[in-house]
């Protein structure tokens, strides 16, 4: 099997993650990407500029950004959903910034209440302060897999999609598999809808809804795409779409990758560290199955008063 050497993972849960939570405090937000900071992780989504109204658990960016210890070399980053986000995103501090808008027409028009196109006509504007402020944008096309309301998207209309956010200024694109609809080879199709496009500006986005999360990650690994979302502890999900439950687990995902060869530049130990701190943060069990059982090079002691197989 020919897998990419290394790669990279876009850390979202102090963003993606939470927004689906009841509204966590900001000095607990802070403790938990201060705690990513220190794993390795390159990039961490730390916020959403976003009306207070519309995501309630994302109040209060602006103090997150202010109040997190800034590791060189890690990137953080914001998303903005229209030019007024992405001015606060700028007073604020972050590093680079996700516009989002979704291949399936309903599903964007109830998440921000304009159709898919009229999102599209928007980036630009919201590109060239990014640009007046040398922030990168990277966009991200939601449902692209799938969606709860209309089923199936075609792929030629993700292509579309694509192609038009990279026209439009943004540095890369993600792949939203939002509801978690997408299996391996609807993963395959979508990537070949794209297949003009670089390699190393798609990246993929990842819910385990369904179970088949990390199936999918290995079959884009298996495509060349070397740059991935994923979430602490499997925090995560959409407030928009019925039954998203959450993003797949960065310390499943960086267990996998690295026993397979594959380097993601991470400490799996202060992975599963932070995963800890982001269950207790929420105050329920996550989905995390690394942190349930640890890695797989972890051993048990053999109790001392267990005889061996010859009875003695």
């Amino acid at each position: 099997m020919s897998l990419p050497a290394n790669v990279t993972i876009r850390e979202v849960g102090p963003r993606d993650g939470l927004q689906n939570e009841q509204p966590v405090p900001v000095e607990a937000r802070v403790r938990l990407i201060d705690c990513l900071s220190g794993t390795g992780l390159t990039h961490i989504e730390a916020g959403a500029f976003v009306h207070p109204d519309a995501i309630p658990a994302m109040a209060g960016s602006e103090d997150v950004f202010a109040g997190i210890r800034r590791v060189p070399g890690v990137c953080y980053s914001a998303l903005v959903p229209n030019v007024r986000g992405m001015e606060r995103a700028v007073a604020a501090g972050a590093d680079r910034a996700e516009v989002v808008l979704s291949a399936s027409d309903t599903h964007n028009r109830r998440n921000v209440r304009r159709s898919t196109d009229e999102s599209l006509a928007g980036i630009p504007a919201i590109v060239q302060v990014a640009r007046d402020a040398q922030i990168d944008v990277d966009g991200v096309v939601a449902t692209a897999f799938g969606c709860p309301y209309e089923g199936d998207i075609e792929p030629r209309e993700v292509g579309r999609l694509v192609r038009a956010l990279l026209d439009a200024g943004c540095g890369s694109v993600a792949l939203g598999d939002t509801t978690g609809m997408a299996t391996p080879t609807r993963i395959g199709a979508v990537l070949d809808a794209v297949a003009d496009v670089p390699v190393d500006v798609i990246a993929v986005h990842l819910h385990d809804t369904r179970g088949t999360g990390l199936a999918n990650l290995l079959w884009a690994l298996q495509a060349g795409i070397t740059h991935f979302d994923a979430s602490v502890g499997g925090l995560g999900g959409c407030p928009y779409a019925p039954g998203a439950s959450g993003n797949i687990v960065t310390e499943d995902a960086v267990h996998m990758l690295q026993d397979m060869g594959v380097d993601c530049g991470v400490d799996l130990d202060a992975l599963i560290g932070c995963a800890a701190r982001a269950e207790g943060m929420v105050g329920r069990p996550l989905a995390s199955q690394v942190l349930r059982a640890g890695p797989r090079t972890r051993l048990t002691a053999v109790p001392a008063d267990v005889p061996d197989r010859a009875g003695r």
